[in-house]
């Protein structure tokens, strides 16, 4: 596995390198759950070939803790760490890199600028690599659609889903990425991932629900990076399985 090489490569040629040569992993840890705070299972990492680690999900840790915990991550992966913001507060330097995300299907403005606003000089004062990306909660949308306010799209219409990536990209955003909410009980519909990869040029992230690695290795043949968060607080058995079935490993 090409390691990331840290101020040799920023984050954003680390990931399109990789994927000039195969579909990519990456895996969520929510800083609130015990696996972040447990340094046995934060071990097992280094036996899962996943590409990066984001970190976020939760508004409750923050400041020196979520730095220690992102440390910790650091002394075991040479993956870089990329803050997934479930907040303005979720911010830490000691992270290669940010989504610096727009809910762009949100009812609610302030969660497609206005956090954003107000997250920017820390963002800037932290030096953190900025990616900026397009978030779209597809249906179920579990809490991230209803934290979100998101007007959730519908399942049965991809063509909304490819129109809101579209747009993203018109916007300068780098990557898409559609969510099915963590622990939803289907994961975006692969028509749907079919009608947005055919619409935009950027990467195409997916996730949410994503719990067998058949329907893992189903949608890495469409979308660019599949990202599975709650299985790596259940199970690293299956998630080494997920990500071998993402990288066409048998």
């Amino acid at each position: 596995m090409q390691k990331f090489l840290g101020d040799k490569m920023n984050v954003e040629e680390y990931i399109k390198n990789r994927l000039r040569k195969e579909k990519l992993h990456f895996t969520l840890i929510d800083p609130d759950s015990e696996t972040a705070k447990d340094t046995k299972k934060l071990s097992l990492l280094k036996e899962i070939n996943t590409d990066a680690i984001l970190i976020g999900g939760s508004t409750q840790v923050r400041g020196e803790e979520l730095d220690d915990i992102i440390k910790s991550i650091k002394k075991i992966t040479t993956a870089p760490i990329i803050i997934f913001p479930g907040g303005v507060g979720g911010i830490s330097r000691y992270a290669d890199a940010i989504f610096f995300m727009s809910l762009l299907n949100s009812r609610n403005p302030y969660f497609i600028t206005k956090a954003q606003a107000l997250g920017a000089f820390q963002v800037k004062s932290s030096g953190l690599e900025t990616l900026p990306m397009g978030y779209l909660i597809v249906s179920p949308g579990e809490t991230a659609g209803f934290i979100g306010e998101a007007d959730l799209l519908p399942r049965n219409k991809p063509k909304i889903a490819a129109a809101y990536a579209l747009a993203a990209q018109y916007m300068g955003m780098k990557f898409v990425y559609l969510e099915a909410g963590s622990g939803a009980s289907e994961p975006v519909p692969l028509e749907m991932i079919k009608y947005v990869k055919k619409a935009v040029d950027i990467p195409v992230i997916v996730g949410g629900g994503i719990k067998e690695k058949e329907k893992a290795e189903e949608i890495s043949r469409i979308a660019d990076i599949l990202v599975t968060g709650t299985i790596a607080e259940e199970n690293f058995d299956k998630l080494k399985e997920i990500v071998n079935a993402v990288k066409g490993i048998r």
